[in-house]
């Protein structure tokens, strides 16, 4: 019996397209925050967004946090909004290759993400037509499991539940720090630039033409 293989993604720039300026524009803008640039970045959450995406403060306490700083009259829903912006879109490309992949192997998710961005990346993976909580065997979200990629503790985590030897398992990630501590926990990783072939940055990863749609003879 040969044993599947599983590929486990992260979700921001490596699935799901971000727009950090756009995001950073809605607080800055439409709430009249002006601290953004202290907790937003496209990888690594700083201050009170990054406890919230590490699980140790509460959307509540984000949303307060934000407003307290904001002009008035702002609501908690504009909170979210603002922040939901950062996520764009899957592209249609992406969504057949995850397509494609899952014939083959396990699919999994792994990313540093919080209770606005989670839903709001559901709803966009359902509206592309693969479900993220049916496409994906199992998606490990950082303030659920209180742990923040680059940590090995995470990875581990990850590893032992998913139960596979670590050569039958890749981890996808556009954080080079990131990929760089996953290889450290003993995770194999392969760092992603966004806007490049996915397809080919992983039929290459796992010396797979198949990913590439070429179909090799036995």
């Amino acid at each position: 019996m040969i044993m599947k293989k599983a590929i486990i993604f992260d979700m921001g720039g490596v699935l799901i397209d971000l727009d950090v300026k756009a995001c950073k524009e809605a607080f800055v803008h439409d709430l009249g925050f002006n601290g953004i640039d202290d907790i937003l970045d496209p990888c690594h959450q700083k201050g009170i967004l990054g406890d919230m995406e590490s699980g140790h403060a509460t959307l509540e306490e984000f949303r307060a946090y934000v407003l307290e700083r904001s002009e008035k009259g702002h609501q908690p829903e504009e909170v979210d909004e603002a922040l939901g912006k950062i996520l764009v879109g899957i592209t249609p490309e992406k969504v057949d290759l995850l397509k494609r992949l899952s014939q083959k192997y396990d699919l999994y998710m792994l990313s540093n993400n919080n209770p606005i961005c989670t839903p709001k990346a559901a709803e966009i993976f359902a509206a592309a037509g693969y479900p993220m909580y049916e496409g994906f065997i199992k998606c490990y979200i950082s303030y659920q499991m209180k742990a923040l990629k680059p940590s090995a503790e995470f990875y581990q985590a990850v590893m032992t539940d998913i139960g596979l030897p670590s050569e039958n398992m890749i981890f996808v990630d556009d954080s080079q720090k990131n990929v760089d501590g996953a290889i450290a926990a003993g995770l194999p990783a392969v760092y992603y630039e966004p806007g490049t072939n996915m397809a080919e940055v992983l039929a290459d990863a796992l010396n797979d033409p198949w990913i590439l749609g070429q179909e090799v003879s036995e």
